[in-house]
């Protein structure tokens, strides 16, 4: 299983967060609030996996709709802000939507996708002034964090730049 799945477990969907320990699994409720993480530790599964058939983790599954699931136009717009917030939660194919706290334009998505598809990443952002090169480099930062792919990074940038960079350890 891997971080941003969706799983089964006490009859409830959560959430597969990235973690430091590869010995603990990190959830999060699918239907609850960010800070609400329970931490299960993979050692404990393994012993209480037939005795307590409720209490393992496992992939989540919805059904697929039907036609007989049509409802009136407010259902319709009801569901949709559902889905958009829980897109926006962390279960969205880019992770770090849910952790920041900017609307980025479409443009600046461009660096991040470019840096999806680099196996190390390593990326050049240069564009015009004032175009957002700071908010490129972070929505990067941010979804390699948050899909536990670094646990660190290096940025290299003018001198006038670095206390906009400066991370409280």
């Amino acid at each position: 299983m891997q971080p941003g799945n969706i799983v089964r477990f006490r009859d409830r969907d959560w959430v597969l967060l990235p973690g430091d320990d590869a010995d603990i699994y990190r959830l999060r409720p699918l239907t609850g609030i960010t800070d609400e993480v329970v931490a299960v530790h993979k050692s404990l599964m393994a012993l209480i996996r037939y005795a307590l058939p409720e209490e393992n983790i496992r992939p989540s599954q919805f059904p697929v709709p039907s036609p007989d699931d049509l409802s009136d136009a407010a259902s319709a717009h009801l569901l949709w802000q559902a889905a958009r917030l829980t897109l926006r939660e962390g279960a969205a194919p880019l992770r770090s939507l849910s952790r920041i706290s900017i609307r980025p334009r479409v443009y600046q998505f461009v660096p991040l996708l470019m840096a999806l598809r680099l196996g190390p990443v390593r990326l050049f952002i240069a564009d015009d002034v004032g175009v957002g090169k700071t908010i490129e480099a972070l929505l990067v930062a941010r979804e390699l964090i948050d899909r536990g792919e670094v646990r660190r990074l290096a940025v290299l940038c003018p001198p006038y730049l670095c206390d906009q960079w400066e991370v409280d350890s």
